[in-house]
C-alpha cells in the first residue's frame, strides 16, 4: 500500500454562532469555524481533493450528564445539514461522538458516585450517533471508551432505519499525552482525575487488541489507532490480525510538536510531515485523521 491524499480525513472544530474563523493558539493553522464559515473552508479544500471530514463540536451547554449532545439542533447537526445541503455525497461527513465536550466536568461519560458509570454513558453515546445519522453523517466515531458502545449504537441505527451508516471505532485510544492542544480546542480538559480508567494503558499492547476486537465483533466498520506516531507497532499487530480498515488519528500534540519545531526553524515541514504519513501507511493505516492534510493537499506535498 502507497500512500495517496484519498487516506486523508481532514478534522474540524464547529462552535455555535456566525462568522467565526477563531484561530487556536496551540494548533497554529487550526480554527474553530462556525457552521457558515465552515461551509466556505471545505469547498476549498474539496477544490484540492479533501472530501473527508471529521466534525467536533464545541460551545454547547455543559451538564453534568452532556444532554446537549443529543439534542436535535446541536450546532454539529446544524453543520452536517447546511455541508449535505451544499455538497451532498461529495463530502463524507464524520462525526466524533463523545461527551466530553458537553459535561460540566469534562469527562467522556456520565458520573456517578464520583466515577465515570460505562452503561449510563453508553446510552447517552447512542443517542448523539443517532442525533448525528438523523442529520445526515455519513458515520459516527465514537471516541469515549466505554465497553459495549459500538455495539449498542450500531442496534439504535439500524432500529432506526440507519444501516448504511458505518460506525469508525476509537478501538485503540490510548490515556496519551499527545492530546494537550486538543483539549484547548475542544474546551474539554476533565475538571478532576484523569482517563485513564477508560482509556487504555499505553504499556499493555495486548488489551488494545483485546479492544478491537471486541469492537468488530460488534459491528464495527473501521478500526482505529489513536495517537499514531508512537504506536506504530500497535498499529501493525492490528493490521496482522484483522480484516477490517485500519485508521489512525495523528493527534493534536504530535501536529503541535512539528509545528513548533518548523517554526524555530529545526525542521523541514515537508519532510518530517510525508515521512510520518509513509510510517503510518506502512505500519498498515489505509485511513490517517491529521491537521496536516490541507498542507499535504494545497502544497502538493
Amino acid at each position: 500500500m502507497r500512500f495517496h491524499k484519498d487516506m486523508l480525513i481532514y478534522p474540524y472544530f464547529v462552535e455555535k454562532g456566525k462568522n467565526i474563523t477563531a484561530p487556536i493558539s496551540s494548533m497554529p493553522g487550526i480554527n474553530h469555524f462556525s457552521p457558515d464559515t465552515l461551509v466556505k473552508d471545505v469547498e476549498k479544500g474539496l477544490k484540492k481533493g479533501i472530501n473527508k471530514i471529521l466534525l467536533f463540536g464545541s460551545g454547547e451547554e455543559k451538564t453534568e450528564e452532556g444532554k446537549a449532545a443529543y439534542k436535535k439542533d446541536t450546532v454539529v447537526a446544524q453543520a452536517i445539514k447546511l455541508l449535505k445541503k451544499n455538497f451532498k455525497d461529495d463530502i463524507y461527513v464524520i462525526t466524533d461522538v463523545c461527551l466530553c465536550a458537553y459535561t460540566s466536568h469534562g469527562h467522556c461519560g456520565i458520573i456517578k458516585d464520583g466515577h465515570v458509570h460505562n452503561d449510563f454513558s453508553v446510552e447517552a453515546i447512542a443517542k448523539m450517533a443517532l442525533t448525528h445519522a438523523e442529520a445526515g453523517a455519513d458515520m459516527v466515531a465514537p471516541s469515549d471508551m466505554m465497553d459495549g458502545r459500538v455495539g449498542v449504537i450500531r442496534n439504535l441505527l439500524d432500529e432506526n432505519n440507519f444501516e448504511d451508516t458505518a460506525i469508525m471505532s476509537y478501538s485503540i485510544k490510548f490515556a496519551s499525552a499527545y492530546y494537550g492542544p486538543f483539549r484547548e480546542a475542544a474546551d474539554s480538559a476533565p475538571q478532576f482525575g484523569d482517563r485513564k480508567s477508560y482509556q487504555m494503558d499505553f504499556r499493555n499492547p495486548n488489551e488494545a487488541m483485546k479492544e478491537a476486537w471486541l469492537d468488530e465483533a460488534e459491528g464495527a466498520d473501521v478500526l482505529m489507532i489513536k495517537p499514531a506516531l508512537a504506536y506504530l507497532d500497535v498499529m501493525n499487530r492490528l493490521r496482522a490480525n484483522t480484516n477490517l480498515p485500519i485508521a489512525c488519528y495523528n493527534v493534536s500534540g504530535e501536529y503541535s510538536m512539528v509545528k513548533a519545531a518548523v517554526s524555530k526553524g529545526w525542521i523541514d515541514e515537508k519532510a518530517v510531515v510525508m515521512e510520518n504519513m509513509h510510517a503510518f501507511v506502512r505500519a498498515g493505516a489505509g485511513l490517517i485523521i491529521t491537521y496536516h492534510a490541507r498542507d499535504i493537499v494545497e502544497k502538493g506535498w
